[in-house]
């Protein structure tokens, strides 16, 4: 008898594990049982159809419009975009400027360096927002710059960075923009052109609360055809021979990750089926538990909340030799709760992050193992600074 993903998850519901680190993030067992499909050879018709569908889809999640915007998708994690988009969109002689305040800004600055690529590296505090005069002070004075970069959610601290007004000062100096929105995709409500992005970033283990694996960028059909005469930096991971594959022959050029496709499709449907705006509402309320909780124990969040993208919230380690991250960490995960060490450079930090299929309730029994956890190393709560 032949039985669908939905039947299989009511008969073997899966163990659920909250994962409140910033990705891989919690996932449906609908999603997981996409998966166990029969095999199929990635070059029949029937899977080409699979891609064709998502590649729609992952344009129209962003508000795309499909004439001027294409999804171009790539087997890996989420750095395999950053290094497709870093590598084949900087014409010869050119340079790409990188807003950079956080690690995975500062990372696609470590990928231009690796292809010696020319990077301007706009390095400002972990802490806060990028200061958009030095940008535009930049662009004035340099116009060897064909492309600024930047992250929208700096995952590592939880900012929420001000792509809008950054894709407006590339677009009035000439250059195109290029955004990681791996951590906001499918999450908070997005609009590409109304961000003044060209080029965005997604991968299938954040927002939409898929399987690692797949990774994609929606971007400008036009730039992307202009970047066929620009230098071939990666033969793997080259932007317009992945778009010219999957426009003549509707699939990837290599193989593609088979079952994380089917897993990637269900994801899709579930984040239809959900809505845009209820999704963003339900992980607001998620944000709102985490707050309450963090005050209730007497913990302080780093970033101020007025730049928090109520995705990620940046817990501020103790300085008591009674902590321990560790500790803390082992005890939640043994009862069914991932945390993540924070990735502010010179603070010891933790992250709370809200990314995947749970609910505020979660975010609640999370907090009453956290107490347990705290209590357990010798601590009074509520922690008094």
């Amino acid at each position: 008898m032949k039985m669908e993903a939905t039947e299989l998850a009511v008969v073997r519901p899966v163990k659920r594990n909250i994962l409140l680190n910033p990705g891989p993030a919690t996932t449906s067992d609908t999603v997981k049982y996409a998966q166990v499909i029969p095999d199929i050879c990635p070059r029949e018709k029937d899977f080409v159809g699979v891609m064709h569908e998502i590649r729609k889809d992952l344009v129209k999640i962003v508000h795309g419009d499909s004439s001027k915007y294409s999804a171009v998708v790539f087997a890996g994690s989420g750095t395999i975009i950053q290094d497709v988009c870093v590598n084949s969109l900087v014409p010869e002689n050119k340079k790409i400027c990188v807003v950079n305040n956080g690690a995975y800004s500062a990372r696609m600055v470590e990928i231009a360096d690796y292809y010696g690529i020319p990077c301007v590296n706009l390095e400002f505090a972990t802490n806060g927002l990028p200061d958009l005069d030095v940008l535009k002070e930049t662009l004035e004075n340099d116009k060897d710059i064909a492309v600024v970069a930047a992250v929208h959610h700096e995952t590592g601290t939880g900012i929420l960075n001000p792509v809008r007004d950054i894709g407006k000062i590339a677009h009035d100096n000439g250059c195109i923009f290029v955004v990681d929105t791996i951590s906001t995709y499918a999450l908070m409500p997005l609009n590409i052109a109304e961000e003044n992005i060209d080029f965005l970033m997604g991968s299938a283990q954040k927002g939409l609360a898929a399987m690692t694996g797949v990774s994609w960028t929606v971007g400008d059909i036009e730039e992307i055809e202009k970047s066929k005469n620009y230098p071939k930096r990666s033969y793997y991971c080259n932007l317009y021979m992945q778009y010219n594959f999957f426009e003549k022959n509707g699939e990837m050029h290599f193989t593609p990750p088979v079952q994380t496709v089917y897993a990637l499709r269900q994801a899709i449907k579930e984040y239809w089926e959900e809505g845009e705006h209820a999704r963003w509402e339900r992980l607001t309320t998620c944000w709102e538990a985490i707050h309450r909780g963090l005050e209730e124990m007497g913990l302080r969040y780093v970033i101020d909340k007025n730049i928090q993208s109520k995705l990620v919230v940046a817990v501020k380690g103790l300085k008591d030799p009674k902590y321990d991250f560790f500790t803390l960490h082992d005890y939640c995960y043994e009862r069914g709760f991932t945390i993540y060490p924070g990735k502010m450079f010179g603070l010891e930090t933790f992250r709370l992050c809200n990314l995947g299929q749970i609910t505020y309730r979660d975010i609640e029994d999370f907090f009453v193992v956290a107490k347990e956890a705290f209590k357990n190393m010798g601590f009074t709560l509520p922690i008094t600074p």
